[in-house]
């Protein structure tokens, strides 16, 4: 057993020690394929790192770009947002990200200086190196091709030759037996020419099979030191490069796995970043700061007062009203908050025509020279006018505004609540306050800059520091007395809100002890325009219609009833906002009389109403009309 295990490793070692000149030697062509395939697979491992790089960079790139895009931007509504503890969080896992893509920069710049670039100079230096390992070896193939062939040649010049001396020695003894030769001198000097020429023969055949001899030892020579000298030493340099080449695959294949392990420590640190980023996010400190960012400092309000309705109001009738011919008729008018007013009530009102009607044709048609009645003048004062004036009012102005909030800012951030404006004011405080902290250091900069010039005049001038020096001064006067400003208004926005806050905890442990609720309405409310005010007289705006005429324009949605037809004496092509055409002859439907202004509220149909020229119909009152 142990022979055999014995007999096992030594032939392992045999193996692992074989050598390609005396395995392989006459696979020269095979080899010079082989190794041409090994370079061709350095070449293209070199291009697969190299795409790896490149999709290293790629990803590196667009992570940045990801990581940029959601960075927030200076100066704008994004940098608010990161007070609160997610938005910060995320920031942080913005940043880890960005130093996350910085490792995949880093494994594309190792795998390009430490792979491709010393693969592609190992290429091209194995190149030369087979080159010229293949070149040895053709060189000696062509040596003992040559010696082959020279030897062949003097192989065939001695068969010659041999030839040649038995033709001529046998030619010789062919005259020298002849018995019918003569023996005549002549006869006798060509056998002795025939003699001689045989033996030329045979030393020429000598001298070729000397040369012969000659030429078959040194083939057999240099045939034994191709074969057993020079190929396989060829050969072992060619394996040796084999296997630097192999050995070199492997040593990159190793780079290539350590470049990667090198920056894991560092992607892990990203990665706890990231998740102690998201550990950091505290939903109630959020919650907290969205309360000290929204909060107004304005108190809720009280409870409502009833109002009573029961009390029946009449309307009061106008003297030219075409319904007293009708009856006197009674409907219930009831008070609103203009806030509160509906838009399409409002919009009704707001598009009636505020210029005169225009008069009538010069030529009116037949029709309306026998039927001309013009629609009486009413004593009472337009319908448009009463709008004007209760437009001008200012508290009505302001609930108008109130429809669309929002007012200018001010310096002094009195249009925001308390609460708010406290924020602003020591934001901007705090501002100024680093402002003039800059400008101290410059001026103290400025200050030692000049008394370096004093004491060393060659350095520079000291008195062209003067103009710098008064001109931080100034700006730091001027920045002290904005300091100031914003400190006075922000010390009364404090003294208030705490004066608000005593008074508060007073009516609070007054209503805890008497078990009813204040009737009374929150102060320091925010008035209609958005502004923020002091003044308990803005914080509810109630309307009372001047009479009782105005308080039916802004009645109950219900659509006016008919009271009445008209017919067009002309035609009117109501281009004005609130107007409606019509054709001459037309029969329409009076759903509101004039109102002193030469205008009448009419209807064509269910969806098309507005106010035509009161000189431009003709009036006709029907006790049984009826809507279309």
């Amino acid at each position: 057993m142990h022979s055999n295990r014995g007999l096992a490793r030594r032939n392992c070692l045999e193996t692992m020690n074989c050598s390609w000149g005396t395995e392989l030697w006459d696979q020269f062509d095979n080899l010079e394929k082989y190794t041409q395939w090994g370079i061709e697979f350095v070449e293209r491992y070199t291009k697969f790192v190299k795409e790896r790089s490149e999709i290293e960079l790629s990803y590196a790139k667009q992570i940045r770009n990801l990581s940029k895009k959601y960075q927030p931007k200076k100066n704008s509504r994004e940098e608010e947002e990161y007070k609160y503890t997610s938005c910060r969080a995320f920031l942080m896992t913005l940043n880890e990200l960005n130093d996350y893509a910085g490792q995949h920069e880093v494994i594309a710049e190792s795998l390009s200086s430490q792979i491709i670039s010393e693969l592609t100079r190992y290429i091209q230096e194995l190149k030369a190196e087979r080159k010229a390992h293949f070149h040895d070896g053709r060189r000696a193939q062509q040596h003992i091709e040559n010696s082959w062939k020279q030897l062949e040649s003097s192989k065939r010049r001695f068969e010659r030759d041999c030839k040649e001396a038995d033709r001529a020695q046998h030619y010789f003894d062919k005259m020298d037996a002849d018995i019918n030769v003569t023996k005549a001198d002549v006869e006798k000097r060509c056998s002795l020419k025939a003699k001689q020429q045989a033996q030329m023969r045979h030393q020429i055949a000598d001298d070729s099979k000397n040369e012969y001899l000659a030429y078959l030892q040194k083939f057999n020579k240099d045939q034994h030191e191709h074969y057993y000298t020079l190929i396989p030493h060829i050969f072992q340099r060619i394996q040796e490069m084999e296997e630097r080449r192999i050995e070199r695959i492997g040593e990159s294949m190793r780079c290539y796995a350590e470049v990667e392990r090198k920056v894991l420590p560092i992607v892990s640190k990203c990665l706890d970043g990231m998740t102690k980023a998201a550990e950091s996010i505290e939903p109630k400190m959020d919650t907290k700061q969205v309360v000290e960012t929204f909060k107004s400092g304005f108190e809720p309000p009280g409870d409502v007062e009833f109002e009573d309705y029961s009390v029946s109001m009449k309307r009061a009738v106008s003297e030219s009203s075409f319904l007293n011919a009708r009856g006197e008729s009674r409907r219930r008018s009831r008070s609103k908050l203009w806030p509160l007013i509906k838009r399409n009530k409002l919009m009704s009102l707001l598009a009636s025509p505020r210029q005169p009607p225009p008069p009538p044709p010069t030529s009116p048609s037949p029709e309306g020279l026998a039927n001309g009645p013009h629609s009486p003048q009413q004593p009472k004062e337009p319908l448009s006018q009463r709008l004007n004036d209760f437009m001008s009012s200012k508290h009505k102005m302001q609930c108008l505004r109130s429809l669309k909030r929002g007012g200018t800012g001010q310096e002094d951030y009195s249009h925001l609540p308390p609460e708010q404006r406290r924020k602003k004011l020591q934001a901007k405080f705090n501002d100024i306050s680093k402002d003039i902290q800059k400008e101290m250091d410059q001026r103290d900069a400025l200050t030692k800059m000049k008394e370096v010039y004093i004491k060393n005049p060659h350095m520079g001038d000291p008195n062209s520091v003067d103009p710098r020096l008064e001109e931080v001064q100034q700006s730091i006067e001027k920045l002290q007395l904005e300091a100031h400003k914003y400190e006075g208004w922000l010390t009364d926005v404090e003294r208030k809100l705490l004066e608000k806050g005593s008074t508060q905890r007073r009516q609070s442990a007054h209503f805890d002890s008497q078990g009813n609720t204040p009737n009374s309405c929150a102060q320091n409310r925010e008035s209609p325009d958005g502004s923020y005010t002091e003044d308990p007289s803005t914080e509810t705006v109630q309307f009372k219609s001047r009479s009782t005429e105005f308080d039916d324009e802004f009645d109950d949605e219900d659509p006016l009833p008919t009271i009445g037809t008209c017919k067009a004496l002309y035609p009117f092509e109501g281009q004005n906002e609130g107007t409606i055409p019509m054709a001459e002859g037309e029969m329409l439907y009076v759903i509101e009389e004039d109102k002193g202004d030469g205008w009448t509220r009419v209807r064509r149909n269910e969806d098309e109403e507005g106010y035509v020229p009161t000189s431009y119909i003709k009036l006709c009152f029907d006790a049984n009309s009826k809507d279309p």
